[in-house]
């Protein structure tokens, strides 16, 4: 028997702290060996020629058939949208079990390995969100499930459906600490939201274009700025998720130098989309709709705030969030009409398979960070901070053998993106037409290769479910005796 099932030979193996050339050995999913040059035979042979190799990214924020209450639909399920990031060089996604009003988180669970069973084709985790605050909800169900290794769980400012006041995000952000629990929280001030909204639909202002009016930045640096004093008084790191302007940013700025374990995700919207992406004007109103999801992009000068706080270290993970609503159809953007107000829009766009390969392009082959960032945005830091690693996110001896061989183009060879080459349901890419120099040329999960020379190659139902260790050690005592 040969003692290894794959040899991935002649490798340029790129972790977050090391570059070196070698061979990796893969025995039953897992990384056994690395070496300059490994003796003996396997079943299979790859010959990276040289190529980058990195590890399978770790998509810590995304949607798959999520329950709506305005009538739409999200484009992917489970097979579809783990196919679309298997396509794209992720090789582990954590979406979000989400529990309605008057609800059981213990019952979103169960209803989500309902939607992923036997059609995730990757490893997947899943995050809670808790819609509903209630201390039977905090007291009974939070503890048990966090035992079994949902270990994570998201809480949001705004959207009426999901929205909790301060005193239940106390209350959320004192039972995670309790519990070790990572919180990640979605920061948009709800009433400033809904009072801009009314003075616009009522100044006829409706086109999509006035959903960035409606969420200016000070409405994110607001609840950024509460989000991060409620962390403070409950003594407990958070997640800002999404951030997508440079006042936020100053925000995380000011807190990181209070000394507070304050963590941030962007995502490649706000790296690359603008204002303008919702229109300059009233003319298509169904192509500024592509763009709506909130916080909204900025305008393009604040781009390089973004960039610069990707390279100087201010942000911990770059995820997709992706949230994928097609144009067509009467479930996706259009639920409403066609002319429908913005409010009305289905907030998202689609990115689970464009994230890599955007950051890789425009982060690394653009001179903005080099590869060793690229993984810690895009797969060591997201499995670290989910209670992954190291089974996750490195190329490692004991890890899974998740790995990302890259075809890199040089300069003067890009390609261009477009819709037609994705994997995702959903009917559009808000990056049609963008250069791109990289693209994965083989993905490999737990040894199997899911995506080869532009083949997607992987079965329904071959991802697997990955209870979560506890990414924070629970603290005992109460949460506020720092300032008594």
């Amino acid at each position: 028997m040969a003692p290894f099932d794959l040899i991935v030979r002649n490798a340029d193996i790129a972790t977050v702290g090391d570059r070196y050339r070698g061979d990796i050995g893969i025995r039953e999913g897992r990384i056994v060996a690395i070496a300059q040059a490994l003796p003996g035979e396997a079943a299979e042979v790859i010959d990276a020629a040289g190529r980058l190799v990195t590890p399978g990214g770790v998509d810590g924020h995304c949607h798959f058939d999520q329950p709506t209450s305005d009538g739409s639909r999200f484009a992917d399920d489970f097979f579809t949208g783990t196919r679309s990031a298997a396509c794209g060089g992720t090789t582990t996604v954590i979406p979000f079990a989400c529990q309605q009003k008057g609800g059981s988180l213990v019952d979103a669970v169960e209803d989500y390995h309902r939607r992923a069973n036997g059609k995730a084709v990757i490893d997947y985790a899943f995050h809670l969100i808790v819609a509903d605050a209630r201390p039977e909800v905090l007291r009974d169900e939070l503890p048990a499930l966090v035992e079994q290794g949902y270990t994570s769980l998201k809480v949001y400012m705004t959207y009426d459906d999901l929205k909790l006041d301060d005193r239940q995000m106390i209350e959320t952000l004192a039972a995670a600490r309790r519990l070790g629990a990572m919180t990640m929280v979605h920061a948009e001030n709800s009433d400033c939201i809904a009072w801009l909204t009314e003075h616009l639909l009522a100044a006829g202002l409706t086109a999509p274009r006035y959903h960035a009016s409606s969420r200016p930045m000070a409405v994110e640096r607001e609840a950024t700025h509460r989000a991060i004093s409620l962390a403070e008084l409950v003594d407990t790191p958070i997640l800002l998720v999404h951030v997508s302007g440079q006042e936020a940013i100053e925000q995380i700025h000011w807190a990181r130098g209070r000394g507070l374990p304050i963590h941030a995700e962007t995502c490649p919207q706000y790296m690359l989309l603008s204002a303008e992406d919702l229109g300059i004007d009233d003319s298509d109103p169904m192509h500024g709709a592509r763009c709506i999801c909130s916080p909204p992009p900025r305008d393009k000068a604040n781009q390089k705030f973004i960039w610069s706080a990707l390279s100087s270290g201010l942000f911990t993970i770059v995820s997709s969030d992706h949230a994928p609503f097609s144009m067509a159809g009467p479930h996706g953007k259009g639920v409403a009409g066609e002319q429908a107000s913005f409010d009305r829009i289905p907030n998202g766009v689609p990115g689970v398979e464009t994230r890599l390969p955007l950051l890789m392009s425009e982060g690394v082959l653009g001179g903005r960070f080099d590869v060793h960032r690229f993984v810690e945005l895009s797969a060591t830091s997201p499995a670290r901070l989910y209670g992954l690693y190291p089974r996750k996110g490195t190329i490692a001896v004991g890890s899974d053998a998740d790995l990302v061989v890259w075809d890199i183009r040089p300069e003067g060879e890009a390609f261009t993106l477009r819709h037609d080459m994705l994997h995702s349901a959903c009917d559009y890419t808000p990056y049609e037409g963008l250069s791109l120099r990289a693209w994965p040329a083989l993905t490999l999960s737990r040894g199997r290769a899911v995506w080869r020379d532009g083949q997607f190659q992987a079965a329904p139902g071959s991802g697997q479910f990955l209870p979560c260790a506890r990414p924070l050690a629970p603290r005992g005592g109460e949460p506020f005796a720092r300032w008594v």
